[in-house]
């Protein structure tokens, strides 16, 4: 996807006290880093930055005084009760270098009827250029069998990502589904009065 521009503005004052008369302006405090430069403290547009972080790992165009840095998300801190953003980390990055990132395990496809998959691992690191970062990685489960894994290395990964993550972690897995004890006994039960209502009505035909 494109870069995502957002307008900042730089902030001089700082503290709790500073960053709740920030949101209560519907801004959100953010720092820009990187590349031995000093940290730079902005305040972002609330709504449009609440947007663009929807985007996994976007690229990010920072517009502060005329000038444009490009930069990618490295840490949100959210308010877990009140799911507020309270703070954006914005690691500063540079056309053609390339960046560790963790994306999303998206599972395709359908495993063997009377299979289920189960997802180990729910990302994967990977190394990729700082302005074309994937926004993902596909798993194809398409007919695999039960006892079937899939692991990192397995995972076919987008062009130009190399994978950061130990290949040999699993991370889907194929299985089928174990009757519990209280099944067998139910399916026997019904079995039985199936049994029992066609003797009954053999009995009564004769």
């Amino acid at each position: 996807m494109s870069e995502i521009k957002l307008a900042a503005t730089a902030r001089n004052e700082f503290g709790k006290g500073a960053a709740r008369r920030l949101r209560r302006a519907k801004q959100i405090p953010a720092v820009l880093y990187g590349h031995g430069t000093d940290p730079l403290h902005v305040a972002l547009p609330g709504h449009e930055t609440m947007l663009a972080l929807k985007h996994s790992n976007a690229l990010y165009s920072i517009e502060l005084d005329g000038t444009s840095t490009l930069a990618i998300v490295k840490d949100v801190q959210r308010d877990v009760v009140r799911q507020v953003i309270e703070h954006v980390d914005l690691l500063i990055v540079k056309k053609g270098e390339k960046v560790s990132v963790d994306v999303p395990v998206h599972v395709v496809g359908e495993s063997a009827p009377g299979t289920i998959h189960v997802v180990e691992t729910q990302n994967l690191s990977l190394e990729a250029e700082a302005t074309h970062l994937p926004q993902g990685v596909e798993v194809s489960i398409e007919g695999l069998q039960g006892g079937a894994t899939v692991t990192a290395g397995d995972v076919v990964l987008p062009e130009g990502a190399t994978l950061v993550t130990d290949p040999e972690i699993t991370v889907v897995t194929i299985s089928v589904p174990q009757a519990s004890a209280a099944d067998v006994a139910a399916d026997a039960a019904v079995a039985d009065l199936a049994a029992q209502q066609s003797a009954a009505s053999a009995a009564e035909d004769a």
